[in-house]
């Protein structure tokens, strides 16, 4: 759903504080929300660049109180089966690269985590916003030949893009290359802005594409049927996988 076309549940959610799961915005995507992290109107946009429809859209409404433990930002979780084709933990493990598109009034650097959920280990990366315009960004991620993801429907890889990050969070050392351990001070290490300072702060984000390679090519837009029904997976899935392992909301079956 990385052109944010599929909103199952709805399609705006206000209010939305203290925060980890799904909700009222794009399938796929869910918040980590600290109290003090501001709230927030989350919703499906139309305000997009060229050639995408919709954006998931982050309007401050009332802001937060930056201190040492506040968090705050936007993920996906990726399941094992999809995530095969980089060869994470064998001798032909292969890099890749996150690309996305972000309009922001917030200038700054974002912090990027890049966390494998099964053997807990991460790499981090940054994007540098200079302008308030629809851009592009790459974020590079090396190849792992330590720790191989499960085939399976777990939540394999989570993607966590920072919006709101303490000292807790950035005091460390950042991460070039993936290492044991998700100790907090490096998870957001390079960030330097605070998004929810006021609430004339917007973000937009679309385009979202994970790619083997170290080449961001054009982002790939599929059929709508074939978005939903890849989102109708999740959405439905049993208990035990990989959205509904973390989902705040009862699943639909068991």
């Amino acid at each position: 759903n990385g052109a944010m076309q599929v909103a199952q549940r709805g399609t705006s959610e206000s209010s939305v504080n203290n925060n980890n799961g799904y909700g009222d915005w794009p399938d796929r995507f869910r918040t980590f929300l600290a109290s003090a992290a501001g709230t927030w109107t989350i919703s499906q946009a139309t305000e997009s660049p060229n050639g995408f429809s919709k954006s998931t859209k982050w309007d401050c409404t009332t802001a937060g109180t930056l201190a040492a433990g506040t968090y705050g930002g936007f993920e996906q979780y990726i399941e094992g089966h999809n995530l095969q084709r980089f060869g994470k933990g064998t001798s032909d493990a292969k890099p890749g690269v996150l690309s996305f598109y972000v309009k922001t009034n917030k200038t700054g650097t974002y912090a990027i985590e890049f966390r494998d959920n099964d053997n807990s280990r991460m790499v981090g990366g940054t994007y540098v916003v200079s302008d308030s315009n629809w851009n592009r960004y790459a974020v590079p991620i090396p190849a792992d030949t330590t720790g191989a993801w499960g085939d399976d429907n777990g939540s394999g890889l989570w993607i966590r893009w920072w919006l709101v990050a303490g000292s807790n969070y950035t005091s460390g050392t950042a991460r070039t290359a993936w290492a044991a351990g998700t100790t907090d001070n490096v998870l957001a290490a390079g960030h330097t802005v605070d998004l929810s300072d006021s609430t004339s702060n917007e973000w937009h984000i679309t385009g979202v594409q994970l790619e083997v390679g170290q080449v961001a090519t054009p982002f790939e837009h599929r059929n709508i049927t074939d978005e939903e029904m890849a989102c109708y997976r999740y959405f439905y899935m049993h208990a035990s996988g990989a959205e509904a392992q973390q989902n705040n909301r009862s699943p639909i079956c068991s």
